[in-house]
């Protein structure tokens, strides 16, 4: 697997799975309904952020990752980052693989920190990733999210000194 910088010609590629991702309702706070062109808006970032998409050996793309400033002005030094993993491809690892580059690219830029501002409490899977690679719950809001199926769920605040 190899880990590089998304273009526009991802795009196609990425889009499936990433309509599919947000219409389940599941694990992201978009609106179910988003479309191409606004999805692609909001996931491919420009700098200082970063867009990555994780591909095999003949170039298919697994999942992809966006990172960035957390918040502005004087809570700038804390990083972010989002992931989605095409479905038949999970549990390969291609999560963790992008979950690590996005904590080594946000040490590298100077970060102090990594926090995740909305991690579904029900999303077990993401949790346990991010619980291996050192980030804690540092809070949780109660029924912040509504889930399709589970009804009011908690979203957790999860952190990682860098």
């Amino acid at each position: 697997m190899l880990i590089r910088e998304a273009t526009e010609k991802d795009w196609p590629a990425i889009w499936p799975f990433f309509r599919a991702i947000v219409a389940a309702g599941e694990t992201f706070t978009y609106p179910m309904d988003l479309g191409h062109d606004q999805g692609q808006g909001w996931w491919l970032i420009e700098e200082p952020g970063r867009t990555v998409v994780a591909v095999d050996e003949a170039g298919a793309v697994l999942g992809t990752a966006k990172m960035n400033t957390n918040h502005m002005g004087n809570g700038s030094h804390i990083a972010s980052a989002s992931y989605m993993v095409a479905p038949e491809h999970s549990g390969r690892g291609v999560g963790r693989a992008l979950c690590e580059y996005t904590v080594d690219w946000a040490r590298t830029a100077g970060y102090r920190a990594m926090q995740f501002n909305a991690v579904v409490e029900t999303n077990t899977h993401a949790v346990r990733l991010y619980r291996s690679l050192g980030f804690e719950v540092i809070g949780t809001l109660p029924e912040g999210f509504h889930h399709p199926s589970e009804g009011y769920v908690g979203l957790h605040i999860m952190y990682k000194r860098l």
